[in-house]
């Protein structure tokens, strides 16, 4: 078997990707470049809790953090088998006939291999100008949010959000009737989150999210360091313990943050993992990715601790401390 033969038959693969990524995620839908998919692997009810992108083929689920970055790794995936069954599948389901992949004897007919050739040429070509273009959308979207975040005044301690979070604004500041949540990614303003004051949130088209968090807290004198995916849940964290906390925004996110603050920090922290609690959701996504991102960062893992009475819908620790603010 062949790696290269692999490689070949992802990047050709590609060309096709419209009809086979519907084929192999029948339960989705496209949306823009990308296909909208439920997580094959799990009892998953939304669509867009994976993704795989048309352009590239590189696909990504948010909730448990698994990832591939071509269409052989999505069909190894799916249907749980080996990179290089899934390679001869895609062969056969696009009529290629490769000896080499599938180990018979002969060679793989000239002017097919010269096809192979160009398709990974292509592709790699298509990777590059997508890297590049990715990366153009976040350096613009980092000096919007930077000029936008210096232009913002402090947030209001009255904002509709806070008063029904119990928190107060800590560091955020306020643009409108929005509140602002700066992420940084290696000390630098990245991205926005923006949350309005029916608590509907969203983040700067283009900007960066992998790897970036908003910080809570001031690290020097600390010896326990939190990883949250929320700021809500976050500043509730911070309230109630003094402890710095680094707010991943959500769950997919969870492992790239703690296990770049592991890298960064090393042992110096008592690195904690605290997770929601998503019960109402099959496969309790933010339970799966918290106790993944622990794993993957040498970790310790909290969940909330559900009174008796606590109803199902609440998930994380700001659920809990509004809830027995109420029922004390």
């Amino acid at each position: 078997m062949s790696v290269e033969a692999i490689r070949q038959v992802a990047a050709f693969a590609l060309r096709y990707a419209a009809a086979l990524v519907p084929e192999l995620l029948p339960e989705g839908r496209r949306q823009g470049s990308e296909w909208w998919s439920r997580n094959p692997a799990r009892a998953d009810r939304h669509l867009g809790s994976f993704s795989v992108s048309l352009k590239d083929g590189r696909w990504h689920d948010f909730a448990s953090g698994d990832r591939g970055g071509d269409l052989v790794s999505l069909a190894a995936f799916v249907m749980s088998v080996s990179q290089t069954d899934a390679a001869i599948w895609l062969a056969r389901r696009l009529g290629l006939d490769l000896p080499e992949l599938e180990g018979r004897p002969g060679a793989t007919d000239a002017d097919l291999q010269r096809q192979l050739q160009n398709a990974t040429r292509e592709s790699e070509a298509r990777t590059l100008e997508h890297v590049r273009q990715v990366q153009e959308r976040q350096q613009a979207a980092a000096e919007r949010a930077q000029r936008l975040w210096r232009d913002a005044r402090r947030a209001s301690p009255e904002h509709s959000y806070l008063q029904r979070k119990g928190l107060r604004p800590l560091a955020l500041r306020q643009r409108g009737s929005e509140l602002l949540v700066p992420m940084f990614l290696d000390g630098v303003l990245a991205n926005l989150q923006m949350i309005a004051p029916d608590g509907a949130k969203r983040f700067l088209a283009g900007g960066r999210v992998k790897g970036a968090y908003a910080a809570i807290g001031r690290r020097e004198s600390a010896t326990r360091l939190y990883v949250c995916e929320g700021w809500a849940t976050g500043a509730t964290l911070h309230q109630h313990t003094g402890c710095p906390v680094a707010c991943a925004m959500n769950a997919g996110n969870l492992l790239p943050v703690a296990t770049d603050l592991r890298e960064r920090y090393g042992q110096a922290f008592d690195l904690v993992i605290a997770g929601d609690d998503d019960r109402q959701t099959e496969g309790n996504p933010g339970r799966t990715a918290a106790n993944a991102a622990a794993l993957a960062a040498g970790a310790n893992v909290v969940f909330p601790d559900w009174p008796d009475g606590a109803p199902d819908h609440l998930s994380d620790f700001n659920d809990l401390a509004v809830w027995s603010v109420r029922h004390e």
